[in-house]
């Protein structure tokens, strides 16, 4: 039930995907928006999340495999975030460097909007952003949402001011859903 398009398809991460999540969470320039790169025991933290979330919610940010050569390039998926005094579902990405500008995050994304919509029965999704990470604003502008909020958030010992982006299911009837399989 996991989503697929057609270069890419998502599963579970697992304790053997450590090496592949390292590469993206200890690169600094692709951390930038997170106030530097993980260390191995923030990185180990951040995959028993994911693991986490898969048993409470059943869904998380899952490994995006290149269908191509079958790795790991990044990770994409759905997460319960807090927003001010709220939850909401929001649709995460972050990839490996040198697959960025290749289009994988807005398509990984977009088949994870689609899983919030038809498969979770969201009503809306999110992207919360920061805001000098103009990239991931462009991927969830071409994933269909605008920005509607923005609130500063303090994480790693720094104010980081994000916005929140939006996009409604009613939004999207017009667009093809993605492959969900």
């Amino acid at each position: 039930m996991i989503p697929e398009t057609q270069r890419l398809y998502l599963r579970e991460m697992n304790q053997a995907d450590f090496a592949a999540l390292s590469r993206i969470l200890q690169d600094e320039e692709t951390m930038y928006a997170y106030n530097g790169a993980f260390s191995d025991e923030e990185t180990q933290e951040w995959l028993d999340r994911q693991l986490a979330r898969y048993r409470r919610y059943g869904f998380g940010l899952w490994a995006v495999i290149l269908r191509e050569t079958d790795e790991m390039i990044g990770q994409c998926g759905i997460t319960v975030q807090p927003w001010k005094d709220r939850e909401v579902l929001e649709v995460g990405y972050l990839l490996r460097r040198d697959c960025w500008h290749k289009g994988f995050a807005t398509e990984a994304a977009r088949a994870c909007r689609d899983y919030a919509f038809t498969r979770l029965d969201a009503e809306a999704v999110y992207s919360i952003i920061r805001d000098t990470n103009t990239a991931s604003q462009k991927v969830a502008q071409r994933n269909g949402m605008v920005k509607t909020e923005s609130w500063t958030k303090h994480y790693r010992g720094v104010d980081m001011p994000h916005y929140l982006f939006c996009v409604k299911r009613q939004a999207l009837m017009r667009e093809p859903a993605s492959d969900i399989k």
